[in-house]
Protein backbone atom coordinates (compact mmCIF):
# COMPACT_ATOMS: atom_id res chain seq x y z
CA UNK A 1 0.00 0.00 0.00
CA UNK A 2 1.03 3.66 -0.64
CA UNK A 3 2.45 5.31 2.04
CA UNK A 4 3.92 9.23 1.99
CA UNK A 5 5.06 11.27 5.64
CA UNK A 6 4.39 14.87 6.27
CA UNK A 7 5.01 17.05 8.73
CA UNK A 8 1.98 16.51 11.85
CA UNK A 9 -0.15 18.56 13.61
CA UNK A 10 -0.50 17.35 17.35
CA UNK A 11 -3.70 17.10 19.64
CA UNK A 12 -3.26 14.91 22.35
CA UNK A 13 -4.66 14.73 25.83
CA UNK A 14 -1.77 13.01 27.40
CA UNK A 15 2.19 13.94 25.82
CA UNK A 16 5.33 14.35 27.08
CA UNK A 17 6.26 17.85 26.62
CA UNK A 18 9.50 19.48 26.23
CA UNK A 19 10.59 23.22 25.65
CA UNK A 20 13.91 24.34 24.84
CA UNK A 21 14.10 28.00 26.45
CA UNK A 22 17.20 29.80 24.97
CA UNK A 23 18.74 33.30 24.55
CA UNK A 24 19.67 35.38 21.69
CA UNK A 25 23.34 35.80 23.08
CA UNK A 26 25.33 34.42 25.43
CA UNK A 27 23.96 34.99 29.15
CA UNK A 28 23.53 33.56 31.93
CA UNK A 29 21.31 30.24 33.70
CA UNK A 30 19.51 30.82 36.35
CA UNK A 31 18.13 27.97 37.52
CA UNK A 32 19.31 24.44 37.64
CA UNK A 33 18.84 20.73 36.54
CA UNK A 34 15.73 19.38 38.94
CA UNK A 35 14.39 23.11 39.75
CA UNK A 36 10.21 23.01 39.18
CA UNK A 37 9.53 25.89 37.70
CA UNK A 38 6.51 27.92 36.80
CA UNK A 39 5.89 30.18 33.90
CA UNK A 40 6.70 33.52 35.11
CA UNK A 41 9.91 32.51 36.40
CA UNK A 42 13.26 33.54 34.52
CA UNK A 43 15.34 30.81 33.63
CA UNK A 44 18.42 33.01 31.91
CA UNK A 45 19.09 36.48 31.53
CA UNK A 46 21.93 38.32 29.45
CA UNK A 47 22.56 42.02 28.77
CA UNK A 48 22.67 43.30 25.10
CA UNK A 49 24.74 46.19 24.39
CA UNK A 50 23.40 49.57 23.73
CA UNK A 51 23.09 51.03 20.63
CA UNK A 52 26.48 52.74 19.47
CA UNK A 53 25.73 56.64 18.43
CA UNK A 54 28.72 58.19 16.54
CA UNK A 55 29.68 61.84 17.28
CA UNK A 56 31.52 63.70 14.84
CA UNK A 57 33.92 65.86 17.57
CA UNK A 58 36.02 67.58 14.74
CA UNK A 59 33.34 69.16 12.72
CA UNK A 60 32.19 70.36 15.94
CA UNK A 61 35.11 72.10 16.86
CA UNK A 62 35.87 72.77 13.86
CA UNK A 63 39.56 71.19 14.52
CA UNK A 64 41.54 68.41 12.51
CA UNK A 65 40.76 64.86 13.50
CA UNK A 66 44.51 64.23 14.77
CA UNK A 67 43.83 67.23 16.81
CA UNK A 68 40.51 65.72 18.98
CA UNK A 69 41.97 63.82 21.49
CA UNK A 70 43.89 67.13 23.18
CA UNK A 71 40.12 68.80 23.86
CA UNK A 72 38.22 65.73 24.90
CA UNK A 73 37.40 65.87 28.75
CA UNK A 74 35.74 62.52 28.63
CA UNK A 75 38.43 60.06 27.87
CA UNK A 76 37.56 56.19 26.83
CA UNK A 77 35.44 54.01 29.33
CA UNK A 78 33.91 56.93 31.34
CA UNK A 79 30.75 57.33 31.70
CA UNK A 80 28.47 60.25 29.40
CA UNK A 81 24.93 61.80 30.21
CA UNK A 82 22.71 63.22 27.82
CA UNK A 83 23.74 66.71 27.04
CA UNK A 84 27.18 66.66 28.59
CA UNK A 85 30.30 68.15 27.49
CA UNK A 86 32.53 65.11 26.07
CA UNK A 87 35.03 68.21 24.14
CA UNK A 88 35.86 71.80 24.79
CA UNK A 89 37.63 74.09 22.61
CA UNK A 90 39.38 77.07 23.82
CA UNK A 91 40.73 79.94 21.80
CA UNK A 92 41.93 83.44 22.45
CA UNK A 93 43.18 82.51 25.44
CA UNK A 94 39.63 81.34 26.79
CA UNK A 95 37.78 84.19 25.57
CA UNK A 96 35.57 82.14 23.24
CA UNK A 97 35.15 78.49 24.22
CA UNK A 98 33.46 75.58 21.62
CA UNK A 99 31.57 72.39 23.37
CA UNK A 100 30.92 69.07 21.66
CA UNK A 101 27.89 67.58 23.88
CA UNK A 102 26.56 63.64 23.98
CA UNK A 103 23.11 63.06 22.53
CA UNK A 104 22.65 60.06 24.39
CA UNK A 105 23.51 58.84 27.73
CA UNK A 106 26.12 55.96 27.97
CA UNK A 107 29.87 55.09 27.72
CA UNK A 108 32.64 56.83 25.64
CA UNK A 109 33.66 53.85 23.85
CA UNK A 110 36.28 54.44 21.08
CA UNK A 111 38.06 57.86 20.17
CA UNK A 112 39.84 58.03 16.60
CA UNK A 113 41.95 60.48 15.51
CA UNK A 114 41.61 59.11 11.81
CA UNK A 115 37.82 59.66 11.36
CA UNK A 116 37.84 62.91 14.12
CA UNK A 117 34.61 60.86 15.94
CA UNK A 118 34.27 59.30 18.99
CA UNK A 119 31.26 56.69 19.42
CA UNK A 120 29.23 56.62 22.49
CA UNK A 121 27.66 53.34 23.65
CA UNK A 122 24.15 53.53 25.01
CA UNK A 123 23.21 51.57 28.20
CA UNK A 124 22.88 47.64 27.97
CA UNK A 125 19.37 46.79 27.21
CA UNK A 126 18.50 43.32 30.29
CA UNK A 127 16.63 40.79 28.71
CA UNK A 128 15.35 37.75 30.40
CA UNK A 129 13.95 34.28 29.13
CA UNK A 130 10.95 32.84 31.07
CA UNK A 131 9.70 29.21 31.80
CA UNK A 132 6.73 29.64 29.89
CA UNK A 133 5.86 26.27 31.00
CA UNK A 134 5.09 24.51 34.60
CA UNK A 135 7.36 22.03 34.37
CA UNK A 136 11.19 20.26 35.94
CA UNK A 137 14.19 21.45 33.98
CA UNK A 138 15.74 18.57 32.68
CA UNK A 139 18.95 19.98 31.01
CA UNK A 140 21.39 22.70 31.18
CA UNK A 141 22.87 24.69 28.13
CA UNK A 142 25.60 26.46 29.05
CA UNK A 143 25.31 30.10 29.29
CA UNK A 144 22.05 29.75 26.63
CA UNK A 145 19.68 28.53 28.42
CA UNK A 146 17.65 25.61 29.66
CA UNK A 147 14.98 22.84 28.71
CA UNK A 148 11.87 22.38 30.89
CA UNK A 149 10.31 19.20 30.77
CA UNK A 150 6.25 18.31 31.64
CA UNK A 151 3.60 15.79 30.87
CA UNK A 152 0.03 16.89 30.15
CA UNK A 153 -1.93 17.97 27.06
CA UNK A 154 -0.47 19.38 23.59
CA UNK A 155 -2.56 20.94 21.26
CA UNK A 156 -1.81 23.16 18.10
CA UNK A 157 -3.86 25.10 15.77
CA UNK A 158 -3.40 26.03 12.35
CA UNK A 159 -2.88 29.57 12.97
CA UNK A 160 -2.06 32.33 15.22
CA UNK A 161 -1.13 35.98 16.43
CA UNK A 162 0.17 37.40 19.54
CA UNK A 163 3.51 36.05 21.71
CA UNK A 164 3.55 33.24 25.19
CA UNK A 165 0.66 34.02 27.87
CA UNK A 166 -0.54 31.57 30.09
CA UNK A 167 -3.72 30.99 32.16
CA UNK A 168 -7.03 29.33 33.27
CA UNK A 169 -8.73 27.40 30.38
CA UNK A 170 -12.55 28.65 30.79
CA UNK A 171 -15.42 27.25 27.93
CA UNK A 172 -17.30 30.32 27.16
CA UNK A 173 -19.71 27.86 24.27
CA UNK A 174 -21.71 24.76 24.92
CA UNK A 175 -21.03 23.03 21.62
CA UNK A 176 -17.54 23.36 18.97
CA UNK A 177 -20.19 25.01 15.90
CA UNK A 178 -21.15 27.85 18.48
CA UNK A 179 -19.97 31.57 17.62
CA UNK A 180 -17.87 33.34 20.53
CA UNK A 181 -19.17 36.67 20.03
CA UNK A 182 -19.13 40.24 22.19
CA UNK A 183 -21.45 38.84 24.81
CA UNK A 184 -19.66 35.75 25.76
CA UNK A 185 -16.83 37.55 26.85
CA UNK A 186 -17.30 38.80 30.54
CA UNK A 187 -15.77 40.53 33.11
CA UNK A 188 -14.53 37.41 35.09
CA UNK A 189 -12.74 36.32 31.42
CA UNK A 190 -9.39 38.73 32.68
CA UNK A 191 -6.40 36.88 33.19
CA UNK A 192 -8.21 33.90 30.88
CA UNK A 193 -7.70 31.91 28.11
CA UNK A 194 -11.33 31.95 26.58
CA UNK A 195 -12.45 28.76 24.25
CA UNK A 196 -15.19 29.34 21.62
CA UNK A 197 -16.38 27.49 18.95
CA UNK A 198 -16.17 27.80 15.34
CA UNK A 199 -15.76 31.33 15.10
CA UNK A 200 -14.27 34.28 17.13
CA UNK A 201 -15.86 37.18 15.97
CA UNK A 202 -13.97 41.03 15.80
CA UNK A 203 -16.36 42.21 18.60
CA UNK A 204 -15.29 39.24 20.96
CA UNK A 205 -11.75 40.23 19.75
CA UNK A 206 -12.35 43.65 20.45
CA UNK A 207 -14.17 42.89 24.11
CA UNK A 208 -11.39 40.06 24.88
CA UNK A 209 -9.18 42.97 24.99
CA UNK A 210 -10.94 45.17 27.12
CA UNK A 211 -11.43 43.27 30.17
CA UNK A 212 -7.65 42.14 29.40
CA UNK A 213 -8.23 38.28 28.65
CA UNK A 214 -4.73 36.15 27.87
CA UNK A 215 -6.43 34.77 25.03
CA UNK A 216 -8.78 33.54 22.76
CA UNK A 217 -9.16 29.58 21.05
CA UNK A 218 -11.38 28.93 18.66
CA UNK A 219 -12.31 27.03 15.45
CA UNK A 220 -11.83 30.36 12.93
CA UNK A 221 -11.38 33.66 12.46
CA UNK A 222 -12.61 36.49 9.49
CA UNK A 223 -8.96 37.50 7.91
CA UNK A 224 -10.86 40.92 8.02
CA UNK A 225 -11.97 41.08 11.76
CA UNK A 226 -8.36 39.99 12.34
CA UNK A 227 -7.09 42.49 10.20
CA UNK A 228 -8.69 45.16 11.76
CA UNK A 229 -8.24 44.67 15.17
CA UNK A 230 -4.21 44.44 14.55
CA UNK A 231 -4.27 47.25 12.20
CA UNK A 232 -2.37 45.80 9.40
CA UNK A 233 -2.29 42.71 7.31
CA UNK A 234 -0.87 39.14 8.11
CA UNK A 235 2.04 37.91 5.59
CA UNK A 236 3.64 35.09 5.23
CA UNK A 237 6.31 35.77 8.23
CA UNK A 238 6.28 34.40 11.31
CA UNK A 239 4.04 35.38 13.78
CA UNK A 240 3.98 36.15 17.63
CA UNK A 241 5.61 39.30 17.74
CA UNK A 242 2.72 41.27 17.47
CA UNK A 243 2.57 44.16 19.93
CA UNK A 244 -1.18 43.41 21.21
CA UNK A 245 -2.44 42.48 24.61
CA UNK A 246 -3.66 38.92 23.76
CA UNK A 247 -2.96 35.71 21.95
CA UNK A 248 -5.49 34.37 19.31
CA UNK A 249 -5.47 30.78 18.06
CA UNK A 250 -7.45 28.84 15.44
CA UNK A 251 -7.75 25.67 15.35
CA UNK A 252 -9.50 25.04 11.81
CA UNK A 253 -8.54 28.28 9.37
CA UNK A 254 -9.88 31.22 8.26
CA UNK A 255 -14.21 31.79 8.28
CA UNK A 256 -16.25 30.13 10.57
CA UNK A 257 -15.25 26.45 10.70
CA UNK A 258 -16.56 24.58 14.10
CA UNK A 259 -13.46 23.34 15.88
CA UNK A 260 -13.17 19.44 15.05
CA UNK A 261 -14.84 17.73 18.11
CA UNK A 262 -12.09 15.74 19.35
CA UNK A 263 -10.23 18.82 20.06
CA UNK A 264 -13.45 21.10 21.54
CA UNK A 265 -14.13 17.62 23.64
CA UNK A 266 -10.45 18.06 24.94
CA UNK A 267 -10.76 21.61 25.67
CA UNK A 268 -14.10 20.76 27.68
CA UNK A 269 -12.07 18.73 30.16
CA UNK A 270 -9.46 20.52 30.37
CA UNK A 271 -11.53 23.60 31.69
CA UNK A 272 -10.32 25.48 34.40
CA UNK A 273 -6.78 24.36 34.42
CA UNK A 274 -3.92 26.11 33.43
CA UNK A 275 -2.58 26.03 30.63
CA UNK A 276 0.24 28.15 28.88
CA UNK A 277 -0.42 29.32 24.71
CA UNK A 278 1.84 30.69 21.84
CA UNK A 279 0.74 32.29 18.90
CA UNK A 280 3.53 32.22 16.39
CA UNK A 281 3.50 30.84 13.41
CA UNK A 282 5.38 29.90 10.91
CA UNK A 283 4.21 28.43 7.42
CA UNK A 284 7.04 27.55 5.78
CA UNK A 285 10.13 25.89 5.71
CA UNK A 286 11.25 25.52 9.77
CA UNK A 287 7.10 24.99 10.24
CA UNK A 288 5.87 26.49 13.64
CA UNK A 289 2.51 25.93 14.84
CA UNK A 290 0.69 27.93 17.68
CA UNK A 291 0.17 25.63 20.60
CA UNK A 292 -1.60 24.78 23.66
CA UNK A 293 0.12 23.42 26.33
CA UNK A 294 -1.72 22.05 29.75
CA UNK A 295 0.32 20.26 32.22
CA UNK A 296 -1.53 17.73 33.93
CA UNK A 297 1.98 15.38 36.34
CA UNK A 298 -0.92 12.73 37.30
CA UNK A 299 -1.46 11.46 33.64
CA UNK A 300 -0.10 8.02 32.15
CA UNK A 301 1.65 9.35 28.57
CA UNK A 302 1.10 6.96 26.06
CA UNK A 303 2.80 6.75 22.77
CA UNK A 304 1.02 7.91 19.60
CA UNK A 305 -0.04 5.22 17.13
CA UNK A 306 1.31 8.13 14.41
CA UNK A 307 4.73 8.04 14.39
CA UNK A 308 7.53 9.74 11.56
CA UNK A 309 4.58 11.54 9.79
CA UNK A 310 3.47 8.72 7.67
CA UNK A 311 0.50 8.59 6.03
CA UNK A 312 -1.91 5.91 4.07
CA UNK A 313 -5.45 5.52 2.88
CA UNK A 314 -7.94 6.74 6.15
CA UNK A 315 -5.29 8.90 7.44
CA UNK A 316 -6.58 12.14 8.76
CA UNK A 317 -5.22 15.68 7.37
CA UNK A 318 -5.53 19.14 6.92
CA UNK A 319 -5.71 21.15 4.20
CA UNK A 320 -2.85 23.86 4.91
CA UNK A 321 -3.48 25.53 1.51
CA UNK A 322 -6.46 27.00 -0.62
CA UNK A 323 -8.26 26.42 -2.25
CA UNK A 324 -9.09 23.95 0.75
CA UNK A 325 -7.55 25.78 3.58
CA UNK A 326 -8.18 24.38 6.90
CA UNK A 327 -10.23 22.06 5.69
CA UNK A 328 -10.18 18.30 7.48
CA UNK A 329 -10.17 15.43 5.01
CA UNK A 330 -9.22 11.75 5.05
CA UNK A 331 -6.41 10.05 2.87
CA UNK A 332 -8.00 8.30 -0.39
CA UNK A 333 -5.13 7.27 -1.81
CA UNK A 334 -1.51 8.57 -2.65
CA UNK A 335 -0.65 7.69 -6.61
CA UNK A 336 3.05 7.53 -7.14
CA UNK A 337 3.29 9.11 -10.35
CA UNK A 338 3.88 12.94 -10.69
CA UNK A 339 1.46 15.16 -11.54
CA UNK A 340 1.35 18.86 -13.18
CA UNK A 341 -0.47 21.25 -11.11
CA UNK A 342 -1.81 24.86 -11.78
CA UNK A 343 1.30 26.31 -11.41
CA UNK A 344 3.05 24.28 -14.00
CA UNK A 345 5.11 22.32 -11.12
CA UNK A 346 5.01 18.55 -10.99
CA UNK A 347 4.45 17.57 -7.86
CA UNK A 348 3.59 14.33 -5.99
CA UNK A 349 0.00 14.68 -5.28
CA UNK A 350 -3.15 12.81 -3.10
CA UNK A 351 -6.84 12.08 -3.39
CA UNK A 352 -8.30 13.00 -0.30
CA UNK A 353 -11.79 13.16 1.20
CA UNK A 354 -13.06 16.67 2.32
CA UNK A 355 -14.75 15.73 6.00
CA UNK A 356 -17.69 18.61 5.29
CA UNK A 357 -18.72 17.88 1.86
CA UNK A 358 -17.81 14.61 1.46
CA UNK A 359 -16.26 15.58 -1.88
CA UNK A 360 -13.27 13.48 -3.16
CA UNK A 361 -10.46 16.22 -4.70
CA UNK A 362 -6.93 16.09 -5.25
CA UNK A 363 -3.83 18.43 -3.93
CA UNK A 364 -0.05 18.35 -3.40
CA UNK A 365 1.03 16.67 -0.85
CA UNK A 366 3.05 19.52 0.23
CA UNK A 367 -0.35 21.28 0.88
CA UNK A 368 -1.57 19.16 3.75
CA UNK A 369 -0.21 18.25 7.18
CA UNK A 370 -1.14 15.36 9.53
CA UNK A 371 -3.66 15.16 12.45
CA UNK A 372 -1.91 13.13 15.16
CA UNK A 373 -4.53 12.89 17.84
Amino acid sequence: MANAYTPGLKVTGASRIQKRRRLSILGEVLVNIGDIVTPDIPVAKAMIPGNPTSINVSNALSCEAEDIEQYMVKKQGDPVKANEAIAIQKTFFGLFTTTCVSPVEGVLEHVSAVTGQVIVREPAVPIQVKAYINGEVTEIMDREGVVIETKGAFIQGIFGVGGERDGILQIAVEKDSDVLDGQHIKPEHKDKIVIGGSLMTGAAIRRAHEIGAAGIVAGGVIDKDLVDYLGFDIGVAVTGHESIPLTLIVTEGFGQIPMAHKTFELLQTLDGMHASINGATQIRAGVMRPEIIVPNEDIDVVESAVSDGEMEAGTLIRCIREPYFGQLAEVVDLPPELRVVETGARVRIMNIKLRNSGEVVTVPRANVELIEE
